[in-house]
């Protein structure tokens, strides 16, 4: 792969730039609701209107990536979203400031991601040699650390001193840019089809059986994603929880840190999301410069079985600060465990199917939230949240360990893994030069 380092780094930088861009109106979106309407209502059908078009799309998303240049898919996707953004930037413009608008747009702006992410996913395989997706994704994860910290602060910032139509503007900008770098900038292989391909009679719904189907005669995939379902539930209460547990174990009084500089309630919980934050963006460059072990494997159950220890931990300290170390390193080995996630499946499925089986896995993220905030929230009302940290983080240190102890993840981790091949399925795949 000539010149692979370059097309990677441009690709990065053109996501990274997008991202920022998304998320800028993310934040904006979400504090003009709850500002304007004061009800939980409404950030709660923001929320969902967020997320659920994810879970909906996704299956259509896999196969349309597998089937169609994944290049050109995201930027139809990304430049979708920075039309939908567009003319709400406009309406706003004009004075129509009207809340269900910004559902609308969030729902139209959901879809357009749900299509991007299995297609971003299954492109990095095509333009990164194997042996350094572990590195580069630990960059992505970084660069996505970086801009979900930055957003927010820039974000609120912007929206002290602008309206909401002045950030729908700029992320149409961002989006323009990160078009304009993939589509003029960033070489990819050249899809050929299979001779004969163009007779075939195939509708989406058929694709996506085959997708599952393949995921279903594929030892690997279809342990790993059990896994994955498991963890992700499992790390729900970490993600959900924690604010409830600080505000519930240190009060809502202020302290005087510093010189007599004030920490109240709403710092302290601000202050765990940043440290968080900035584990995650450490993280991403550990992984980025160490690459982790030969055997990816092995980097995901050491950083599984240390978010499992981390999680316990967090459940166990009662000195604030010892808990605010505690959460920086939970983010730090957060980050270490999605890297090698990611490599796993990009160096274990074919290539026809990468787009369909990320979709599954984004499916499994995205109902990871609702699905916890279901099960977890009610619990942390009865039962002590300390006490779900410490069971929930036993559970994901036990998944780390299954992921060396299962001989067929663990053989899946070995690099120019051949074995892995006799336990695919015996679909017949397309060929990519």
């Amino acid at each position: 792969m000539p010149h692979w380092k370059r097309n990677a780094a441009l690709f990065l930088t053109g996501q990274a730039v997008t991202l920022f861009g998304s998320m800028l109106v993310h934040y904006a979106i979400m504090w003009h609701i709850t500002l304007q309407t004061d009800s939980g209502l409404m950030v709660a059908l923001f929320t969902a209107a967020g997320t659920l078009p994810m879970f909906f799309i996704s299956p259509f998303a896999g196969a349309w990536a597998d089937r169609h240049n994944k290049k050109l898919l995201i930027n139809i996707a990304d430049a979708s979203i920075a039309a939908v953004t567009l003319v709400l930037a406009v309406v706003f413009s004009l004075g129509c400031d009207w809340a269900g608008l910004l559902l609308v747009c969030a729902i139209m702006r959901a879809f357009g991601q749900g299509v991007q992410m299995p297609a971003v996913n299954a492109l990095i395989p095509e333009i990164v040699p194997e042996e350094h997706l572990i590195r580069v994704n630990g960059i992505s994860g970084s660069i996505q650390s970086l801009v979900m910290f930055a957003s927010p602060m820039v974000g609120g910032a912007l929206l002290a001193v602008a309206p909401l139509q002045t950030l729908l503007f700029i992320d149409v900008v961002t989006a323009a840019i990160g078009i304009s770098i993939l589509f003029f900038f960033v070489k990819t292989p050249v899809r050929v089809k299979k001779q004969g391909s163009e007779d075939a009679v195939k509708t989406y719904y058929h694709d996506i059986k085959e997708g599952l189907r393949y995921i279903r005669g594929h030892k690997f995939v279809r342990r790993f994603l059990v896994y994955a379902a498991l963890f992700n539930l499992m790390v729900a209460p970490a993600a959900i929880l924690t604010p409830l547990q600080v505000t519930r174990d240190w009060g809502d009084g202020v302290w005087r840190v510093f010189g007599g500089m004030s920490f109240g309630a709403e710092q302290r919980l601000a202050a765990i999301e940043v440290v968080f934050s900035v584990g995650m963006m450490l993280g991403g460059l550990v992984m980025g410069t160490w690459g982790g072990f030969k055997n990816k494997s092995r980097s995901m159950a050491l950083s599984t079985c240390l978010f499992g220890i981390g999680t316990i931990w967090l459940g166990l300290l009662t000195n604030f600060w010892g808990y605010l170390v505690c959460m920086g390193l939970v983010g730090l080995v957060m980050s270490l465990s999605q890297a090698p996630m990611t490599a796993l499946i990009q160096t274990n499925v074919k290539p026809d199917y990468m787009g369909r089986v990320f979709s599954v896995v984004t499916m499994i993220s995205t109902l990871a939230m609702p699905l916890g905030m279901l099960l977890w929230g009610p619990l942390g009302d009865v039962v002590a949240i300390d006490r779900l940290l410490i069971g929930s983080g036993a559970v994901v240190f036990f998944v780390g360990l299954a992921f060396v102890l299962d001989k067929i993840i663990f053989r899946a981790g070995i690099p120019a893994n051949k074995a892995n091949e006799q336990d695919a399925s015996t679909t017949p795949q397309s060929t990519e030069t």
